[in-house]
């Protein structure tokens, strides 16, 4: 029975070492209009040994996805990021409007400024270990101390769900 215990217990604290290794700061989520039904949500994200961001969740969203957009041209291109984003051991990685970013969409109700949402990261380390960081991320019009002209517009009109 102890040696039961002893596997449980290292198993909880080299999970809990990993989600320590793994730093979120400056979350924020864009506020919504009633009707929207899409926003993007963004931070800095740094991994100390290096990981990859496998997933998002949050129950304000029927869906939620990292998501890259970048210009062609003159024209907007999204779409997920497959087998997660990389973050590079050491080096933020930051998700901003007009490049990599959350996309939340189907959402269940608009989301309103000066409000938060809680959101769930999944993250994996080389070997394969999964570990969950729950957000608690505050919605905004832009990014907090942020001028009108440093934020691109994100414009989900078109995009589908």
């Amino acid at each position: 029975m102890k040696l039961k215990t002893l596997a449980i217990l290292l198993a909880l604290s080299s999970s809990a070492l990993y989600a320590q290794t793994v730093d979120v700061k400056d979350a924020w989520a864009r506020a919504t209009v009633p009707g929207q039904k899409a926003t993007g949500a963004f931070m800095k994200i740094t991994a100390k040994d290096g990981a990859k961001l496998v997933s998002v969740t949050s129950p304000v969203a029927g869906v939620a996805e990292v998501h890259e957009m970048k210009m062609d041209g003159d024209v907007m291109k999204m779409r997920a990021v497959a087998g997660g984003l990389d973050l590079p051991a050491g080096k933020a990685v930051e998700l901003k409007p007009g490049g990599y970013h959350v996309m939340l969409m189907d959402l269940k109700a608009p989301l309103q400024k000066d409000s938060t949402i809680p959101m769930t990261l999944t993250f994996k380390d080389a070997k394969g270990a999964e570990t969950k960081t729950e957000l608690t991320v505050p919605v905004a019009m832009a990014a907090p101390g942020a001028k009108p002209a440093d934020m691109p517009a994100m414009d989900h009109s078109k995009h589908k769900m």
